[in-house]
């Protein structure tokens, strides 16, 4: 029975690992999208600041291509709105993979003292005479 717990144990511990990798992943993709959001506020506050006289040019491959000035920051509000939502749907990923990983550390220290409830009887059992 100890060699059942044991491989309990290696499915469990194996999966919390992958939660935590996962973890990890969600935790670097939300600082990214931080770092999108925190750039594209800036653009926008700078368009803000913008008169019609001013040309607002994009880059594209190496080329600077003149843009309309609407145009630009319609597409900057676009890339804002789509970053934010991306944040919420980030933030959910993150808590959802926070509770999976809580109910799997509980699955293993259940686990690990079922173990050693049973190393500590095993070892009371053979000490008999």
């Amino acid at each position: 029975m100890s060699s059942a717990l044991q491989q309990r144990l290696q499915a469990a511990s194996a999966d919390f690992e992958k939660l935590q990798a996962d973890h990890s992943l969600a935790v670097e993709a939300r600082q990214r999208l931080d770092a999108q959001l925190s750039e594209n506020e800036l653009v926008k506050k700078e368009f803000a600041q913008l008169t019609p006289s001013n040309v607002v040019y994009k880059l594209i491959s190496p080329v600077l291509v003149e843009q309309n000035q609407g145009e630009a920051k319609a597409n900057v509000e676009t890339r804002l709105e789509f970053i934010r939502s991306e944040i919420k749907r980030v933030e959910v990923q993150l808590k959802d993979l926070q509770g999976k990983s809580d109910k799997k550390r509980q699955e293993l220290v259940e686990i690990q003292t079922a173990l050693q409830q049973q190393t500590q009887q095993g070892s009371s059992t053979s000490s008999k005479p």
